[in-house]
């Protein structure tokens, strides 16, 4: 990102847009003071808040990270809302009613004790969002804040926003992709141009207005570079070539835990077919990612079980959770909620080539596959940089592009289009829907309704634990 100026005023509600990788969160982080130091990056100009430069004034900035696991610090769920005010010296009688007052806002209903690991991804989203609600600052910065809630979740999170600028008269800069939600609640839309050697030389803020200025006037515009504009959807791939096939996986009677003994879903029944999609659903808590890794032969079901057919299996003995690593590879791949849970390399073509490695793939074949994979997902530019220097997006991306560097038959995808611009989510999901043709099975574990309609996908629901 470079050549970005503007002024945001007191209690402005301000909407960034831009496409993926365009340097939205690095500004956000930027303006929490929160960047680092020369060793870092590197950085001209100014970033100010009150005047002062940012990072002397950690405190008057509250942000929601994008990945909310970053900011989960302490073990129990009151104990991290509270963090923040401890910090910032707030009275020991004050904290505890603004811990409870922030849960409530955000809609986590759950004991103060509880652990802060044992909460599903939406509910830590919720978390991170309390814990900034209650120190109350003058600046809320939030980093797509709903981008893996549920439906009901989403409007609670922006209900509580919107309660918390009304009460203190607070700044918000919030980064959505999808924005629908946001445009009743901000007065202004700053668009950042595009990135790389194919924004044709864009840099600096390209659009800046009232919402109705900005994507009434210029919205066609703004779409054709990858910004999501409602009323302008996205292109969808075709529909299904074939009828789905042979059934790959079958979970029988099934209880999933993600600790032993605490079961969170279940017993459920299902299966997974080549040539077709599956979408898990359900709310926050109700079990989609547990259910996800346990079909993947990653996590051992609490009860039940998960067999493969003889064509998946392919040589391969027992069940999935028996397989070593290898044998999934080519069988199962996998693409986690949180993309840095799955990072292993310091470049984005050295994280490509693992998988193929492992399987002792040779040398020209390894680089063909990476080529590949680089261009379809939009990486080339970034072959050698460090996955963990990545966008949201463009980790995400990543971890699919090593997922799919192995070529398994069945896809496991959590979110797989978070962060995700307009134009990359239609690369991505035309790219899945091309592997369900040709007969992959596709798991895809998501609250984007959008993806489901666009992938033709039969959906399996969970309800919420009780």
């Amino acid at each position: 990102m470079q050549e970005v100026s503007f002024r945001v005023a007191p209690g402005e509600r301000v909407l960034l847009l831009g496409a993926s990788g365009s340097g939205k969160s690095t500004l956000l982080h930027g303006l929490a003071g929160v960047l680092g130091g020369d060793d870092e990056g590197e950085q001209t100009g100014e970033l100010a808040i009150g005047g002062e430069p940012a990072a002397r004034v950690r405190g008057r900035a509250g942000m929601v990270l994008q990945d909310p696991d970053s900011q989960a610090i302490l073990a129990r769920v009151g104990d991290d809302v509270a963090f923040g005010c401890e910090n910032l010296g707030v009275p020991r009688d004050h904290i505890w009613p603004r811990v409870r007052e922030a849960l409530d806002a955000v809609g986590l209903d759950v004991p103060l004790d509880r652990s802060t690991s044992a909460l599903s991804g939406g509910q830590k989203q919720r978390l991170a969002l309390a814990g900034v609600l209650a120190m109350r600052p003058g600046v809320i910065l939030l980093d797509e804040p709903t981008a893996n809630l549920d439906p009901a979740g989403v409007v609670e999170v922006r209900d509580a926003v919107r309660r918390a600028l009304e009460e203190t008269g607070a700044t918000l800069v919030v980064v959505e992709h999808r924005l629908d939600v946001w445009l009743p609640l901000v007065d202004r839309v700053l668009v950042l141009g595009a990135p790389g050697p194919d924004a044709g030389g864009a840099s600096g803020i390209v659009a800046d207005g009232t919402p109705d200025a900005v994507l009434r006037v210029r919205g066609a515009e703004l779409a054709a570079g990858g910004v999501w504009v409602p009323g302008i959807p996205p292109a969808f791939p075709a529909p299904p070539a074939h009828p789905p096939g042979e059934t790959l996986l079958t979970a029988e009677s099934v209880v999933v835990s993600r600790v032993r003994g605490t079961a969170v879903a279940g017993p459920l029944h299902l299966a997974v077919r080549a040539g077709e999609a599956l979408g898990i659903v359900g709310p926050n808590g109700s079990g989609k990612s547990t259910l996800g890794l346990t079909l993947a032969g990653l996590l051992r079901p609490e009860s039940g079980r998960v067999t493969a057919s003889p064509d998946l299996t392919d040589g391969a003995k027992g069940d999935p959770i028996t397989w070593s690593s290898r044998a999934l590879l080519t069988r199962i791949g996998t693409v986690f909620q949180d993309p840095e849970h799955q990072l292993l390399t310091t470049t984005v073509r050295a994280e490509l080539q693992v998988g193929p490695r492992a399987l002792g793939l040779p040398p020209a074949q390894i680089a063909t596959r990476v080529d590949e994979l680089l261009e379809r997902l939009r990486l080339a530019a970034l072959a050698e940089a460090n996955p963990y220097t990545l966008s949201g997006g463009e980790k995400r991306r990543l971890t699919v592009a090593a997922m799919l560097a192995t070529r398994p038959q069945v896809l496991v995808l959590d979110e797989p289009t978070f962060g995700q611009d307009a134009a990359t989510w239609a690369e991505l999901v035309a790219l899945i829907a091309r592997l369900r043709d040709e007969g992959a099975a596709v798991v895809a574990i998501t609250h984007d309704e959008t993806v489901l309609e666009a992938l033709a996908a039969r959906r399996f629901g969970l309800g919420a634990k009780t």
